[in-house]
């Protein structure tokens, strides 16, 4: 079972790769509201972009179809693409531990410059540790795989439910009758800090549109700050990277089951997950949008929705895409630049909104500053299979496989490059 993806590798890895590529245009889709405006309105809507008539629907729309599912995927395909590597590197005489100690320790390297120098949302750190912990799970059956994966998660619900009741009583405190000063600046540090004032609101703009130095050098000076986030969120990224290793070992993620059985596992989880985001939606609006209630439905509720959707997805994906074409070439071909899509996307949102380049940082509501990012699937579409076809990596895969070894790897496919010359 181990060595399932070796049959036939060629078409399950471009499986792999039509999933991924879906899962990185998705994330974006979410990602640039981030990127737009202050970073307290991606989780609530009322606090930057607006949050009734178009503004509103695009919200509950990706917060229902998208918010959290795209994620998801990426996390399971992330451990999945990890045992591929381990599995061909053993197979090819290498040792699979230093092939992926490498891997991640380069990865680490890529996802610190990219939060420090580019945008706070990076992930790679996050996928480098978690990435490093779930090597030790590899040997298990896809079974074993999911139910550790499943306890991984059910870790990270119990001690984030934890987080949301010690903030609910902080907000109770902050708000008493003759309340402290330590107790008001206890809320306003943490969830109470998704309630952004005018000067906050004016403060984090114009940091944002100042200059590319003064915005690393904040970032540097708050160092700490992706340690929190990697320590937060890396049970439930854990979690996911075993399900995806399951996933692969079982043959799920790479196309190995019956057309019958994706349609019948896509026709229960992704209206099941549906059904839930809507309910997500329900208890902001009604609470209108209390932020305790807003990361709990989300965080504590939905998870379990959102990772049966996430998988839901993975299916359709691939009963969408058995037959190819040209558009599946090009999703696939966004997928195998993974990598170099979603770093790139950073550079050019961060060119499009900060102050070093269009600065329209804040200047969008929240279906305005959502444009961008159909533009930015195009780009992807565009650019990733013409560039394979002459070369034998994305950009950045193409730095990151050649630090992880030491050696600059090929680049130039030899016909490509025969071509080049004739030319």
């Amino acid at each position: 079972m181990a060595t399932l993806a070796s049959d036939v590798a060629s078409r399950r890895i471009v499986t792999l790769d039509m999933i991924r590529g879906i899962a990185v245009m998705g994330i974006f889709s979410v990602n640039v509201i981030a990127f737009a405006m202050i970073e307290s309105a991606y989780f609530n809507p009322a606090a930057y972009g607006g949050h009734a008539g178009p503004n509103l629907a695009l919200w509950a729309t990706n917060m229902i179809l998208i918010d959290g599912k795209m994620r998801t995927l990426f996390s399971m395909l992330f451990g999945a693409s990890m045992l591929l590597v381990i599995e061909r590197a053993e197979a090819s005489g290498r040792s699979g531990w230093w092939t992926h100690f490498r891997r991640m320790i380069v990865l680490l390297g890529f996802g610190l410059a990219h939060y420090y120098l580019i945008w706070f949302g990076d992930i790679l750190t996050l996928y480098a540790v978690a990435g490093l912990c779930s090597y030790m799970f590899r040997r298990m059956s896809p079974r074993a795989l999911v139910v550790s994966g499943i306890i991984w998660l059910v870790l990270h619900e119990l001690l984030f439910t934890g987080f949301l009741y010690s903030q609910y009583l902080a907000d109770i405190a902050a708000h008493a009758p003759g309340a402290t000063q330590s107790a008001i600046k206890e809320w306003n540090d943490a969830l109470g800090s998704f309630y952004p004032s005018a000067a906050e609101i004016a403060k984090d703009k114009a940091r944002m549109l100042g200059s590319w130095i003064s915005y690393a050098s904040g970032n540097l000076r708050h160092w700490d700050n992706v340690i929190q986030g990697v320590l937060v969120f890396i049970p439930d990224t854990i979690g996911l990277m075993l399900i995806g290793m399951a996933g692969y070992k079982s043959g799920f993620l790479t196309g190995a089951w019956s057309d019958a059985s994706y349609r019948r596992f896509a026709s229960w989880t992704i209206p099941l997950g549906i059904a839930a985001g809507i309910g997500v939606v329900a208890i902001d609006l009604s609470t209108n949008f209390y932020t305790i209630a807003m990361m709990g439905s989300f965080v504590v509720l939905e998870t379990p929705f959102i990772t049966l959707m996430a998988l839901g997805y993975a299916a359709l994906i691939i009963l969408l895409t058995r037959r190819g074409g040209w558009l599946a070439e090009r999703i696939a071909a966004a997928g195998r630049c993974a990598f170099t899509n979603y770093l790139g996307t950073s550079i050019i949102a961060s060119l499009v909104f900060f102050g070093w380049g269009l600065g329209l940082y804040g200047s969008l509501s929240r279906w305005q500053a959502w444009l961008v990012a159909p533009m930015i699937w195009t780009v992807m579409l565009l650019w990733s299979k013409p560039w394979l076809e002459r070369f034998h990596y994305g950009p950045f895969e193409w730095a990151w496989r050649s630090l992880a070894r030491g050696k600059l790897q090929p680049m130039w496919k030899h016909g490509a490059a025969t071509v080049a010359a004739a030319a």
